[in-house]
């Protein structure tokens, strides 16, 4: 590849190994001669209705302060090489822009007599007669491309939008408030952002309690006292204005519990794409067992048409053959896969709009499960199939745990696992059957794989189950190769089997049914893809 630098576009470029001419001469032929780009403006983007009523139900939570979220910039792999850029989830929510956001882009919603006014701030192209266009080569755009006009973000995503220059001047004249919480920021979306604010709230704090000490210069109170007293009060300022952080993330997350119609069509959509994706990995089955890194033939074979169909992939493929399905978030994916073993594949297609899939199917590489494979699958679809049953409006959403752990403890119990009844592990202080699931059952799903995460627990674990919420339903069973409590026969064998579920009105839809699921099926899709 060029020669490049693409961390901090406002960085220098790396001076040692410039190649790029400094003559006036150059600057002039390379600025002149280019045809005129044709202006078009584009219509507002389907999403964008929806963005604009979730900035209206945010506002709503936070009146009277000013909102900073920032999609931030890129994010540093190595030397001067980034990894693939990705706006912050409540970014793109809340803006619509979603894989083509321009990095460094910041939506503010500032106070206004009608609730909040939303500008987004970002850099736009500086033209061709700037020597950005061919010597900065972290935006530039001979090196990057072209970068959208305000207009043009303006028109796309039916906002108003402003240069980060302007973004400055509004940052300056920021009032922060005594205890610095009249402005909230998204913390962790953009550090160095959020290292500014801070320095604008300990400013404004801290000139108003050194105010206060010298109003209290005439009091009996010592001189030493009355900075001490200063010096808590800034501590609590502090920690208060973090709190008030940690608030707007959280009701951030938790406008993400209940789906809106845009955003059922994009889950389904990428559960489409998911499946495709599957499809290619079982059609690949005779290369990846006569491959020696047979889970990169999977990882490989799936991430190309997560690339093809949509953005990426939602989170790193996890492609786990024999003994490695038994490591949950197994990703090194540099086993072999062998023609006895099974193949435990959890993926997801994360779209344009940053909505991701997130499915997990286990496969026999042989294409037909063994008697004791089989068992096991058995029991972990069985638990899968009682934990949809579950699901419908009303419920507390940790009774869809509980319903896939009724069918694990009494499995395990069955065949002789537990050193107590089912009925008995079940119980709080026991939970033996949880030594070969240790993982939850279901988690929120949406433009996060784990969406919704900093929601409060009485909203999300202990919340309750309300139509428009997408979530996974992923039990599983997990047997060490080296685990002694369980006969040697199941040692190495790892199952799960997950689906993605809507709540509907009267109860659930399985938006991923149509990837295969029983053994029956599994099988039956191996073998015409073979043929």
């Amino acid at each position: 590849m060029a020669e490049q630098r693409t961390t901090a576009a406002e960085a220098p470029a790396n001076e040692n190994r410039s190649t790029t001419p400094a003559s006036d001469a150059f600057r002039q032929h390379i600025s002149s001669g280019w045809a005129e780009r044709p202006v078009v403006m584009p219509a507002p983007r389907e999403q964008a209705p929806y963005a604009a009523a979730r900035r209206l139900r945010i506002s709503a939570l936070h009146p009277e302060k000013t909102i900073v979220i920032p999609a931030g910039d890129s994010k540093q792999r190595s030397n001067d090489t980034d990894y693939p850029y990705r706006a912050h989830s409540a970014f793109s929510h809340l803006t619509g822009w979603g894989s083509d956001t321009v990095p460094g882009s910041v939506l503010v919603l500032e106070p206004s007599p009608e609730g909040h006014t939303p500008r987004l701030y970002l850099r736009p192209s500086a033209g061709r007669g700037s020597d950005e266009f061919y010597a900065n080569p972290a935006i530039g755009e001979f090196w990057t491309g072209a970068r959208p006009s305000l207009e043009h973000v303006a028109a796309d995503l039916a906002l108003p939008t402003g240069s980060l220059e302007e973004l400055d001047a509004v940052l300056g004249g920021l009032r922060t408030g005594d205890g610095g919480t009249d402005v909230l920021v998204v913390r962790e979306a953009d550090p160095a952002l959020t290292r500014r604010i801070d320095a604008l709230r300990r400013e404004e704090v801290s000139a108003a309690l050194a105010r206060e000490v010298t109003e209290a210069s005439g009091t009996s109170v010592p001189v030493e006292v009355r900075h001490q007293d200063a010096a808590s009060a800034l501590d609590e300022s502090v920690t208060g204005w973090h709190s008030a952080d940690a608030e707007l993330a959280r009701d951030l997350s938790e406008l993400r519990l209940v789906k809106d119609a845009y955003e059922i069509a994009q889950m389904r959509e990428a559960i489409e794409a998911t499946h495709t994706g599957f499809d290619d990995v079982v059609a690949a089955l005779p290369e990846i067992v006569s491959h020696p890194r047979g889970e990169r033939v999977v990882e490989g074979t799936f991430n190309r048409r997560a690339r093809i169909e949509g953005n990426t992939v939602g989170y790193d493929t996890i492609a786990a053959a024999g003994a490695h399905a038994c490591i949950l978030h197994w990703v090194r994916n540099d086993g072999p896969v062998l023609p006895g073993d099974l193949v435990l594949i959890d993926a997801g297609v994360e779209l344009d709009s940053l909505y991701t899939a997130d499915i997990t199917r286990t496969l026999p590489a042989s294409g037909r499960f063994n008697d004791v494979q089989r068992r096991v699958y058995d029991a972990v679809l069985e638990a899968a199939d009682a934990a949809f049953a579950a699901v419908r409006p009303g419920i507390r959403f940790r009774e869809v745990h509980a319903a896939a752990m009724q069918v694990i403890a009494r499995k395990t119990a069955e065949w002789g696992l537990l050193p107590v009844t089912a009925a008995e592990s079940l119980e709080p202080e026991a939970q033996y059957h949880r030594r070969y699931m240790v993982h939850g059952t279901s988690h929120h799903l949406g433009i996060d794989v784990h969406d919704c995460a900093q929601a409060r627990r009485d909203f999300y674990h202990d919340g309750i189950v309300e139509a428009g919420m997408v979530f996974t339903i992923e039990p599983g069973l997990y047997f060490q190769p080296d685990d002694l409590t369980v006969p040697e026969e199941y040692r190495g064998i790892g199952v799960r089997i997950e689906d993605d579920i809507l709540v509907t009105a009267t109860g659930a839809e399985n938006l991923s049914r149509a990837i295969p699921r029983t053994a029956d099926e599994v099988e039956a899709w191996i073998a015409r893809s073979a043929s």
